[in-house]
């Protein structure tokens, strides 16, 4: 048996001499020491050995296993610094090659215009202000004037969470939570999502964003409102635009109108983009109503106001000339990299 021991041992270590990577070395691992392995066989048959032999042989098989595991251990770590040069020597740069471009991404139009808008409201004076999407009816409506048989409370044009909870339909809430929190004078314009049960088209989105404005203070006509987006209009679509105010209906204002500008494409003469009228609407604003300033605590025999709300979509549209508001949310990068 000993003899068989020393030959074992002879055979391993030339076999892990040979042994080019590691799969190999625990292939010779299992031949050798595993369960089924040649020097597991041969402890396993010391029980024939006499009481004087045993010991010895024991001791002798002990010291093969060391020796072969040593030498496992040794070739392993071997390979392992072989095959990482290996790696290395595979995967190594030429520090020298210029690098590779970073693409630089840009705005986009809607961010683009926003960022105009804030430019040119936040110089006239005007903070922002913000309010929670998922809105109350006692803000959402009930505040602004809105009579409970108003074609906007049914759930055929607003999104309802509850009875009393809506998804918002117009940022106008925020104006009557900041009536009812601050006393004028007040400057505010209002950014956000709003949310219609609209069908999804070139010019519709159940989806949307609105932008708002407010002022409200002693002795605020309608005059100021028509100068505030007289210049707001000239300073988004050139100096050359011009505006018209016509009478429309609004709950939360009175008097109301629908605003429209000089069509930038034909400069009021009239083609297919402005229907041949000459004229593009683009918001809708009035004074405040009275009842709404009563129902946020404002005396509206002292003090009065004017709003106006605008879809930023919209203006982006007419901004850029674009004629599917579908294109703004595709983010398909052929239409993206054009702005």
């Amino acid at each position: 048996m000993k003899e068989r021991l020393e030959e074992i041992l002879r055979q391993a270590l030339a076999e892990i001499e040979k042994a080019e990577d590691a799969a190999a070395l625990d292939a010779l691992r299992v031949r050798f020491l595993g369960k089924k392995g040649e020097l597991t066989a041969i402890l396993r048959g010391m029980g024939a050995l006499s009481a004087e032999e045993r010991p010895v042989v024991g001791q002798m098989a002990n010291d093969v296993r060391a020796r072969i595991e040593g030498a496992l251990a040794a070739a392993a770590d071997q390979a392992a610094a072989h095959a990482l040069r290996h790696r290395l020597e595979r995967e190594k740069l030429d520090v020298t090659m210029p690098g590779r471009a970073a693409h630089l991404g840009r705005r986009h139009p809607l961010t683009s215009v926003l960022d105009e808008v804030y430019d040119i409201f936040i110089g006239m004076g005007y903070t922002v202000a913000e309010g929670p999407e998922v809105e109350l009816v006692h803000y959402n409506f009930d505040q602004l004037n809105a009579p409970k048989t108003h074609p906007s409370r049914e759930p055929q044009d607003t999104f309802y969470i509850s009875r009393d909870v809506v998804l918002r339909t117009q940022t106008s809430p925020v104006q009557a939570r900041t009536m009812e929190q601050h006393q004028p004078p007040i400057r505010i314009i209002s950014f956000g999502r709003v949310y219609r049960n609209d069908e999804v088209d070139a010019t519709h989105s159940p989806v949307f964003h609105q932008i708002e404005g407010l002022v409200v203070d002693k002795g605020v006509t309608l005059g100021d409102l028509k100068g505030t987006l007289e210049l707001f209009a000239k300073a988004l679509y050139g100096e050359d635009t011009a505006i018209r105010f016509r009478p429309s209906y609004f709950p939360f204002t009175e008097p109301s109108a629908e605003v429209d500008i000089t069509c930038f494409k034909c400069h009021g003469k009239g083609c297919p983009f402005c229907k041949g009228e000459g004229w593009i609407e683009i918001l809708g604003c009035g004074m405040v109503h009275p009842n709404v300033l009563r129902a946020c605590g404002i005396d509206p025999e002292v003090y009065t106001g004017f709003a106006f709300g605008v879809g930023l979509e919209r203006l982006t549209l007419f901004r850029y000339q674009i004629d599917d508001m579908r294109l703004l949310y595709e983010n398909d990068q052929r239409f993206l990299n054009q702005f």
